[in-house]
């Protein structure tokens, strides 16, 4: 009954775009909120099964949520940043039920995880997650009932005061920072795109920064919470900017891209602050030289799309089935309850950027392909993948790939034809917002 509900509610979703660019300047505001759980929640780090959801025992560094709320003076919309593993399904709907009173709709709010392995459990909070195995996870209520109100309060803040801003974006290659982990596989996607929003009086406001690899430093036996490189990143960022100024870090199509450590020898820890450290530097540099304009082009569509039939991969047994101590029995049951039938894109456009958004772990093949598409079809200048985002559906392949098996494709939950399919709503989404 609750899937059927679900396909409902998707396909009452509005499918023509959202066009925000009528009226004035635009304005927007911004907020900050520490989700880090107080430890009486004993919230475990998600990412790893092998922790078995024991709680995570101290803080390494703290994790945000962080929200910039556009509006042309007709019509809002919220961008949500976090240093989180994933969104499940059920968390977004949650958030906009919560905010529901102010008359936020789910159309309105995109949220993007950093997906940091040593911050809140994905499992943690899915509200169909009743299986008590603790290799997946065990749910939380208190951690899933705070975490929903940070995440509306963090909203809720960021409306409050929206000042009239100029926007800028750019874009450089970076080589060697990230690589392919799949075996037999180089293809990377190494743009590091940063986009500047100022006060219009020319005070720094925010940056949006997207950058493709895992936050994967930490392994199963580091149990404090931390923001991992992404956190590392924003922090130095923010502190070489200086005064009322934010970060915000969201990943692209990291499914089979991971981090290059920038000195070998170092600890977890020392890795993971050095190479944030070095990439917030660079960061800042490109940030320094964007040029930020007044504009009035802001434009949002949503695009549901029907997913393939649930199944696991003939691998999954050997790989995540093993990882999460499943049977195939229990697997087929967790796939269905924990697994949605359909999904949504959602594409945003802020001036010379638009960001159009994976509700999974989208492989970097694909990820290039759909930006070069979207970038043709709409001409716009700087096309980012906003992966991870509003809910995990798990890794995207291509056929070929979902074929020569691997942990990705074992957490491919849709068969081998997932990866035609989504891209091809994203596309059909994207260019609902051609000029």
């Amino acid at each position: 009954m609750k899937a059927l509900w679900m396909i409902c509610l998707l396909l009452a979703l509005p499918v023509v775009a959202s066009a925000l660019s009528v009226g004035d300047t635009l304005r927007a505001g911004f907020a900050a909120v520490d989700i880090t759980p107080p430890m009486a929640l004993k919230a475990s780090l998600g990412g790893y099964g092998d922790r078995m959801s024991k709680p995570a025992e101290g803080v390494h560094d703290r994790v945000w949520a962080k929200a910039l709320v556009f509006s042309n003076g007709t019509r809002r919309f919220a961008l949500v940043t976090a240093d989180i593993l994933a969104f499940p399904p059920g968390f977004k709907e949650a958030v906009v039920g919560a905010l529901s009173a102010q008359g936020w709709q789910a159309d309105q709010i995109l949220l993007l995880a950093s997906h940091s392995h040593t911050s809140i459990d994905m499992a943690a909070i899915h509200p169909n997650n009743t299986f008590n195995v603790p290799q997946i996870g065990l749910f939380n209520k208190g951690l899933f009932d705070l975490t929903v109100a940070n995440f509306a309060k963090v909203i809720t803040e960021a409306s409050r005061d929206l000042v009239p801003i100029t926007v800028g974006t750019d874009s450089i290659t970076l080589q060697g920072w990230n690589t392919n982990r799949r075996e037999g596989n180089s293809t990377v996607d190494p743009e590091l795109t940063v986009t500047r929003i100022d006060r219009a009086d020319g005070t720094p406001l925010a940056a949006l920064v997207n950058w493709t690899a895992h936050p994967t430093f930490m392994g199963p036996d580091d149990m404090l919470f931390s923001g991992d490189w992404p956190g590392q990143m924003q922090r130095t960022v923010e502190a070489l900017v200086g005064g009322h100024f934010a970060t915000m870090y969201f990943n692209g199509a990291e499914g089979d891209q991971t981090k290059v450590a920038r000195r070998e020898g170092d600890s977890n820890w020392e890795q993971a602050e050095r190479y944030g450290r070095e990439l917030g530097i660079l960061v800042w540099q490109v940030w320094k030289k964007i040029k930020t304009r007044r504009t009035t082009i802001l434009a949002t569509h949503i695009e549901p799309i029907a997913l393939p039939e649930r199944t696991w991969h003939p691998d999954f047994m050997q790989t995540g089935g093993a990882e999460y101590g499943l049977t195939p029995e229990t697997a087929h049951t967790i796939l269905y309850q924990m697994e949605p039938p359909t999904t949504h894109s959602i594409a945003v456009r802020l001036g010379d950027l638009m960001i159009v958004s994976v509700p999974g772990e989208l492989a970097a093949e694909l990820g290039l392909a759909v930006k070069a598409q979207v970038q043709k079809a709409t001409g716009v200048r700087h096309v980012v993948i906003g992966g991870l985002a509003d809910e995990w559906i798990g890794y995207v392949l291509s056929a070929e790939e979902y074929k020569k098996g691997g942990y990705e494709a074992s957490m491919s939950f849709y068969g081998p034809t997932l990866g035609e399919i989504l891209t091809q709503g994203i596309e059909r989404g994207a260019d609902q917002l051609r000029p």
